[in-house]
């Protein structure tokens, strides 16, 4: 047998040994491209007392690193190795491989484990922001729709020269909660930009939406969410959204990462075309 077919049958066995929790993990992974053990554990160990859904996470992704399907980082806190509990996760191109040859999910492979810390922690941001609206899905307090994180929930857009743009937010959520649904561009801020940065930015979603590219496709344009760390650098980024014009203003809001999924489902729609 080959090696293309060697690696093919291992594949396939490794797909037909796997439980739906490790699906769900691997898909998990797919779709956020990096966990910490916490936040694995909230998804999907739902049972048991906190020490036991712990641990059961803990089995469980090492028996995954152990096939050789998810990549394992060591975090530090407080200034030590936390040990099996401060492991953060993401999918090896077995994983990767696992999961896309069943259909739908791509084939991009990414290392997310060569990227530096800062962007390890944005990522990680993005991710909790995913669970917690998870968590409230499960709750029965909004249904959460969509949630596509790069590059998936890219946008492109002919610019005012004839260019190509890109709108590259952070994350796509959609929710819905009664009978209204509710539409976002995520933008999470760990205060690493410059607000000159975040203007352009600003300036770029502005011009999105005169495009009117979403409102053909989705019929309304989503509300533009800056999720920030504390109400100082909300403050500033506010005072960048208040020196736009006055209808491009009300694309925009600012909120805190620790309440986020709340805002998320309280917040009024985006213009409409």
């Amino acid at each position: 047998m080959s090696a293309l077919g060697l690696h093919a049958a291992r594949v396939e066995g490794l797909r037909q040994r796997l439980s739906q929790r490790d699906l769900a993990v691997l898909g998990a992974l797919h779709r956020v491209r990096l966990l910490s053990l916490n936040q694995l554990q909230r998804l999907v160990v739902a049972d048991g007392s906190p020490a036991a859904r712990t641990r059961r996470a803990q089995l469980l992704m090492q028996r995954l690193h152990r096939h050789g399907l998810v990549v394992r980082l060591s975090r530090v806190v407080g200034g030590i190795r936390a040990g099996s509990s401060g492991y953060i996760y993401g999918l090896t191109g077995l994983g990767q491989a696992v999961i896309d040859a069943g259909g739908p999910l791509g084939g991009r492979r990414r290392r997310i484990w060569e990227s530096k810390p800062y962007f390890q922690d944005h990522l990680l941001a993005v991710s909790e922001l995913y669970v917690q609206l998870v968590e409230q899905h499960r709750l029965g307090e909004a249904d959460l729709l969509a949630f596509d994180a790069e590059p998936g929930c890219w946008r492109h857009f002919t610019g005012s020269g004839g260019e190509l743009v890109v709108v590259k937010p952070d994350a796509y959520v959609r929710l819905g909660v009664a009978a209204v649904e509710r539409s976002a561009f995520i933008e999470v801020d760990l205060t690493t930009e410059t607000l000159p940065t975040i203007r352009r930015k600003c300036d770029r979603y502005v011009a999105y939406w005169r495009s009117g590219v979403e409102q053909q496709w989705r019929g309304v344009f989503p509300k533009v969410v800056w999720l920030v760390q504390n109400e100082r650098r909300a403050e500033r980024i506010g005072s960048v959204i208040r020196k736009l014009a006055s209808d491009a203003q009300t694309l925009f809001e600012v909120g805190l990462l620790s309440g986020a999924s709340g805002l998320l489902s309280g917040i009024p729609q985006g213009a409409a075309a």
